[in-house]
């Protein structure tokens, strides 16, 4: 998940922005799954096109790839999440029985570890004290500290593949829309247009979510499947002029 930007109003009237909250991805990853079903499906739509098949074929053809890349990302983002966080559980136990069976040397740890922050010996040795009070607090310390993470956010596995699996059929169904109601060059036409706008729309988001330019954003992001586009229809028409 990416929070948007806080703001606060500064005497004078100034504006000032707070850091953005980067978390578990998730807004992100929709955003590219959407990417990924869009590129996909409007270039094997048009590299079947290329190859003249009939409606029926084509439609067949976007179907089959909506959901086998549905299938494949939300697979793909269930296993990675999951041993991500199998990963980071094993981290956090081994910390865990560290702190069991050395408490003193992790004591000295974490007086380190903040003394290196600027704190001085006494009060970094009476902060690290304190953190250690508790198994709970201490461990809560030390997966931070040492670690970077934070124990609560591990990442849902099933969420993270249900959003792929969401963002990549909804990316790949657009594209496809016009094969059920036209076909022929007026659904080829329509196909591209949607996928232009839908481009447009996803590098809009992904400018918002990283403060880089809007127009280079877009830009590449229409480019990048202006050409997988046509080097799948590029392919189409060689594989159905030889296939003939």
């Amino acid at each position: 998940m990416i929070a948007v930007s806080k703001w606060r109003k500064l005497e004078g009237g100034h504006i000032r922005e707070w850091h953005r909250t980067v978390k578990d991805g998730g807004a992100k990853a929709a955003v590219f799954g959407i990417s990924d079903g869009l590129v996909t499906n409007v270039s094997l739509i048009v590299g079947m096109v290329g190859a003249h098949p009939v409606a029926a074929i084509v439609r067949l053809a976007g179907l089959a790839g909506l959901v086998a890349g549905a299938c494949s990302m939300a697979i793909g983002e269930y296993i990675s999440t999951q041993a991500q966080k199998e990963l980071l559980q094993k981290e956090i136990e081994l910390e865990r029985l560290e702190i069991e069976q050395y408490p003193e040397e992790e004591l000295r740890e974490l007086i380190d570890t903040y003394r290196n922050r600027g704190l001085p010996s006494d009060l970094a040795h009476e902060v690290a004290t304190v953190m250690m009070g508790s198994d709970d607090m201490a461990l809560e310390t030390h997966v931070r500290e040492e670690l970077g993470l934070d124990s609560g956010q591990l990442g849902n596995p099933l969420l993270a593949a249900a959003a792929s699996f969401g963002s990549f059929a909804l990316g790949a169904v657009v594209p496809l829309l016009p094969w059920f109601v036209t076909q022929g060059f007026q659904a080829v036409l329509i196909t591209i247009v949607l996928a232009i706008v839908m481009a447009v729309a996803v590098g809009a988001a992904l400018a918002g979510f990283t403060g880089r330019s809007l127009l280079r954003s877009v830009a590449r992001q229409v480019i990048l499947s202006v050409v997988a586009t046509g080097i799948a229809f590029g392919v189409g028409s060689i594989i159905g002029k030889t296939g003939r």
